[in-house]
């Protein structure tokens, strides 16, 4: 049980529920993350609203300063961020077997007029983007070491963050990372993204290449403590057997930018949170790459699916015939409608071409789930038997 004696609250470490109370209150109340509820402590199924709506008020900015301090302000700003990596890059790049071992690097830049060069090991991860006729950049591990990172630096608090590099120019990374812009409008259970400016000084050479768009994604670990949780691995979940609000947001996001490389009982480009040990999981997706949205040219569905385009969607979440189950989540996307519009409309990293394909493309998304007789076509396709909406994507193990 942890205490704080400057609060009205202590937290049950075994159940990881916090419980409130303060003087005059007749009995003390729970607040369990999992299930996003407050109740009194003796069971009671009432609680006076205003008192509920009070508390709720007080445990935002509670939570807010416990996410606060287990987050890294590396994912704060949208302010594209200039490296340099300084390594035997040739080493590096050609490490890209099953095994990759970590090597020695710098990492250069500037930060409100200070110079940081930060010692380092770096290696390559990934599958597809990793391979030698795939792409031209492997995309790395950042492995930090605490004691070598100093206090003023955003990459204070790092452990070992992935860096995504282009694949086939570097505009499809700009597009990838507007995609988890776009999902953290929809939930902050979600990876956060900063997108950097990276260029590669070959230290045996002395050679260093043009700067390229790159990626960097927060931490596992960083993100379910942001979220109170803990990230956990369940082989082959069904997925009715997670949180059912959170995986119709997720595969109906997945619709919408036309994804369909994602599958929970593989976690193939899924992680799962949960709140506590005896809270349903929630699904969290990732690597958006193969997205119909991001339109990497070297993206196509699995052959399983029977489809010719990723610019053709297909739900693949699993058989609701009831379209009142999708009422609350449509209603979410329509009210972050001119939101996740305004991610693409103006954007100056955007070509003009890009931003209109985009938006008719979101136009597409939204004309189906306001049209009732659509919607119930496109989202009750895994209930036909004879389709492939039910096809489990297995993928390849990344890392």
């Amino acid at each position: 049980m942890s205490t704080d004696p400057e609060q009205n609250y202590f937290r049950d470490a075994r159940t990881k529920d916090f419980i409130f109370g303060a003087p005059g209150m007749k009995q003390l109340l729970i607040f369990s993350p999992g299930s996003d509820q407050i109740r009194p402590s003796n069971q009671s199924p009432f609680l006076i609203e205003r008192t509920k709506h009070m508390l709720l008020f007080i445990l935002y900015f509670f939570l807010l300063n416990i996410a606060h301090g287990q987050t890294s302000r590396l994912f704060d700003s949208d302010e594209i961020l200039e490296l340099t990596l300084r390594a035997n890059m040739k080493a590096v790049f050609k490490d890209r077997g099953d095994d990759p071992q970590y090597h020695k690097a710098t990492l250069h830049y500037q930060e409100d007029q200070i110079v940081f060069d930060i010692p380092l090991k770096i290696k390559a991860r990934g599958n597809f983007r990793k391979s030698l006729a795939g792409c031209k950049y492997p995309p790395l591990f950042l492995n930090f070491k605490k004691s070598a990172t100093p206090e003023s630096s955003v990459f204070r608090g790092q452990d070992k963050i992935k860096l995504v590099t282009p694949c086939r120019g570097d505009e499809y990374v700009v597009n990838e990372y507007l995609v988890y812009k776009l999902y953290n409008l929809i939930t902050p259970k979600s990876f956060r993204a900063r997108l950097v400016k990276v260029t590669y000084q070959d230290t045996v050479k002395n050679k260093s290449s043009d700067p390229y768009y790159g990626m960097l994604l927060e931490e596992e670990k960083q993100m379910a403590k942001r979220n109170l949780s803990e990230s956990v691995e369940i082989e082959k979940l069904s997925p009715q057997k997670t949180q059912k609000e959170a995986f119709l947001k997720m595969a109906v996001f997945q619709y919408m930018i036309g994804n369909t490389d994602w599958s929970v009982q593989y976690q193939q480009n899924i992680k799962l949170l949960n709140a506590d040990s005896t809270s349903i999981p929630i699904t969290v997706p990732y690597d958006f790459d193969h997205a119909g949205i991001v339109r990497a040219p070297y993206a196509n569905p699995a052959p399983e699916l029977q489809m010719s385009s990723t610019l053709q969607r297909r739900y693949r979440g699993y058989c609701m015939p009831d379209m009142k189950e999708f009422a609350a989540v449509f209603e979410t996307f329509n009210q972050l409608k001119d939101e996740l519009y305004a991610i693409y409309s103006g954007n100056p990293l955007l070509s003009d071409g890009y931003k209109k394909q985009t938006l008719k493309f979101l136009d597409q998304f939204y004309e189906t789930i306001n049209d009732p007789k659509k919607a119930k076509e496109a989202f009750t396709y895994p209930c036909d038997k004879s389709g492939t909406g039910n096809v489990i994507i297995k993928g390849l193990n990344q890392n």
